[in-house]
């Protein structure tokens, strides 16, 4: 006769692999709480070009699912699904770097949007227009938009090392002296950064990292279309690494 299967509720399996690591309890943990890797998938392939396949993302969003439901203290008292998230996403973004699919002129022309927003910034003071980093640039406004498309397109977590729920997915880095205290000032340095962008630009980054809008909703909420959005939030990260940069954080 065949032993009664074990029935979990959130609190049992939790307590169950905390406490004795039954291995059926961290599976049924997976399983439950496996809509958090889809959400989190979900949201960076959005922005992804069509031949990035999502299986894939969540395949490795699995990996950091568990990462998390190893290290787990539900006695800290803090939310799971708080504490799992940056990992589930740092596992994926570590998946996809791996992949390095991103074109070098995609990377030349970031880099060169980069550094005329810094030369710009550093002459007049001041976040340079689209028609001014353009002429710095020597190409059309309209040619500036399509680099702007193209970098968003290859962008993987664009600010994910200093977001502001920016978590390490990898465990030894946490565990790194002042490793802690310098995601905090970099984190610092970005909030006080983004405070000086233009309106537009602040409240695509707000609506974006912090209020978790896609740039479809966020366009739809500011009355443009999800390309400008795409743009202007491209920009606006690009002026962000040329600030970290000089100041000798990014």
């Amino acid at each position: 006769m065949n032993a009664r299967p074990v029935r979990y509720g959130i609190e049992s399996a939790w307590q169950a692999w905390h406490d004795t690591n039954e291995p059926m309890a961290r599976e049924w943990l997976v399983v439950h709480y496996a809509s958090l890797v889809k959400f989190v998938a979900g949201r960076l392939a959005a922005g992804l070009p069509r031949s990035v396949d999502t299986g894939d993302l969540v395949s490795a969003g699995v990996f950091g699912l568990m990462s998390a439901i190893d290290r787990f203290d539900p006695a800290n008292g803090a939310k799971f699904e708080t504490f799992a998230i940056p990992r589930i996403r740092g596992a994926i973004l570590d998946s996809l770097r791996a992949l390095d699919w991103v074109p070098r002129s995609v990377r030349s022309r970031s880099r060169s949007v980069q550094d005329a927003i810094a030369t710009l910034e550093h002459t007049h003071g001041r976040t340079p227009t689209d028609e001014e980093i353009a002429a710095e640039l020597s190409i059309a406004v309209e040619e500036l938009e399509q680099w702007l498309a193209d970098i968003a397109a290859g962008s993987v977590g664009p600010l994910d090392h200093v977001a502001m729920d920016s978590t390490p997915s990898d465990s030894t880095q946490e565990l790194q002296p002042g490793h802690a205290l310098e995601q905090a000032e970099l984190r610092d340095a970005m909030r006080d950064e983004i405070g000086r962008l233009p309106e537009r630009e602040q409240a695509v980054l707000i609506l974006y990292y912090e209020d978790g809008l896609t740039l479809a909703e966020i366009g739809e909420a500011l009355g443009v279309t999800e390309s400008r959005i795409s743009q202007i939030h491209t920009k606006a990260v690009l002026q962000l690494r040329a600030r970290l940069a000089s100041a000798g954080m990014g």
